[in-house]
């Protein structure tokens, strides 16, 4: 083969592998509903650095990490520390924090009582069913004196660590999704606030409890794989999350029920 030629078909592989490079777009795993809002405005953010993201929108916590992991995804923006790290223990995921997106302070709701004092004996509380929000819904409980947890717990206490329960409540655990829609068959629930809000709930009438907004150990974050922790374009997509177009949206949409975790 000339060298012409074969100049010619090398300068045709770089147009392709560029062109195949411009066209594609970051694929970012999403909740729906609140941080799906939110994501949106992030994404307009990324196209004016130069960065084309489309959002796959997920129904349940589950399927985001697996997605990830898999290569069908290049990014997720829906999860805590805590629960990546139940999730790596239990998959063996290759996941890695990036860059910190929201923090949704995790509330007590219910239907039928304002006060804590009004909640009765025996009064059946449901508290999500996954190890990371679970642990985190009986440390909001514990912290508000309905029960004690074994010390040295941390973040992700089980229902096998509760020491006492003065009132003997009964403590039942379900989806996190589904709890706004069983609230009626509880006394009260530990609800995430997306699902709050998806649920019709307001974060800022209708909870009982809340966690602290300020240090909150719970903030969300974008994950990637950890092969790709350095690629610009997810750099560029976490700037995109902490900017002040973000903040302003959850400012002005949230009032404060959903707040920037940067």
């Amino acid at each position: 083969m000339s060298r012409p030629i074969r100049s010619l078909l090398v300068a045709a592989a770089v147009l392709m592998a560029f062109g195949a490079q411009a066209a594609d777009k970051i694929k970012l795993g999403v909740m729906a509903g609140a941080e799906e809002e939110i994501a949106e405005v992030a994404v307009k953010v990324a196209a004016a650095k130069g960065v084309d993201v489309k959002l796959v929108v997920f129904q349940d916590y589950v399927l985001p990490n697996a997605a990830l992991e898999s290569g069908e995804l290049d990014a997720n923006a829906f999860q805590t520390k805590p629960y990546l790290d139940a999730q790596i223990e239990a998959h063996g995921y290759h996941i890695v924090p990036i860059g910190f997106t929201i923090v949704e302070p995790i509330g007590l709701y219910s239907k039928k009582y304002h006060k804590l004092e009004d909640l009765p004996e025996g009064a059946r509380i449901g508290i999500p069913n996954d190890p990371a929000n679970g642990g985190r819904a009986l440390n909001l409980l514990a912290a508000h004196n309905l029960i004690s947890l074994k010390p040295g717990k941390g973040l992700t206490p089980s229902l096998l660590d509760v020491t006492a329960n003065p009132k003997k409540y009964k403590l039942i655990e379900l989806d996190g999704a589904q709890l706004p829609r069983s609230l009626d068959d509880f006394a009260a629930a530990v609800v995430n606030t997306n699902h709050a809000l998806n649920g019709g709930l307001d974060p800022r009438k209708d909870v009982i409890i809340q966690e602290p907004q300020q240090n909150n150990p719970y903030g969300n974050f974008v994950a990637a794989r950890a092969k790709d922790k350095d690629r610009a374009d997810l750099k560029k997509l976490v700037e995109a999350f902490e900017s002040k177009e973000v903040s302003q949206y959850l400012e002005t949409q949230f009032k404060g029920a959903i707040l920037p975790a940067w």
